[in-house]
């Protein structure tokens, strides 16, 4: 199907008469994103799933999408004015307490890092791990652990390792002479600061596990 075929399939069966098929090449390029109703559509003229066109989801709107469930049933199941839930999607600010965000969690089936991120505490998250491996990790176990409610201890063992691997890295760039080493040690460093979410609940999963 070319774009003037899902146009026209999205106008004449779903009462869309506004897109055209420079709409749907922009959908294609991911210049713009559909709303809720015109992603329904769309995967209705495809003859396939919202949750199959979103692969996978990053945004609360998404995770709600692929699980098929309506922003009405979420409101009411974790206890919140339709019209906020619907703000919150909207402009991805999460308000909800902490109430709010384990029923949330266990409704969409959204794990820790998947909750962390669609309530907007990833950035937050990312600022503390940066903090905790370039000075002293131990200042930063107890704001993480308010940020994410985990285990204390388990924290202090993963942002001890994460601190301890991390300046190896940049110590080795320090120790060895000028070069393609040196060069190399900082490239790996940096690395592991933008990866440095990753490289978390990595651990975290590693350490839950014994």
């Amino acid at each position: 199907m070319g774009p003037e075929h899902v146009a026209y399939g999205m106008r004449s069966s779903y009462g869309l008469p506004y897109v055209t098929p420079d709409l749907v090449n922009a959908w294609e390029r991911g210049t713009v994103a559909p709303t809720s109703p015109e992603l329904t559509a769309l995967a209705g003229v495809l003859w396939c799933s919202p949750g199959e066109l979103i692969g996978a989801p990053r945004t609360l709107r998404e995770h709600r999408m692929v699980r098929g469930t309506a922003p009405e049933d979420v409101a009411r199941a974790i206890g919140m004015d339709l019209t906020a839930y619907l703000h919150m999607e909207e402009t991805g600010e999460w308000r909800g307490t902490e109430r709010q965000s384990t029923a949330l969690a266990d409704l969409l089936g959204l794990s820790l890092p998947e909750l962390v991120v669609v309530t907007g505490r990833e950035a937050r998250l990312t600022e503390l791990l940066h903090d905790a491996v370039a000075t002293r990790w131990q200042a930063y176990v107890r704001p993480t652990a308010k940020l994410l409610s985990l285990d204390r201890r388990l924290l202090e063992d993963v942002l001890q390792e994460m601190h301890l691997d991390y300046q190896g890295r940049m110590s080795a760039g320090l120790s060895w002479a000028n070069g393609t080493a040196a060069t190399d040690a900082g490239d790996s460093g940096r690395d592991y600061l933008d990866r440095i979410t990753d490289h978390f609940w990595s651990l975290v999963r590693r350490a839950a596990t014994y």
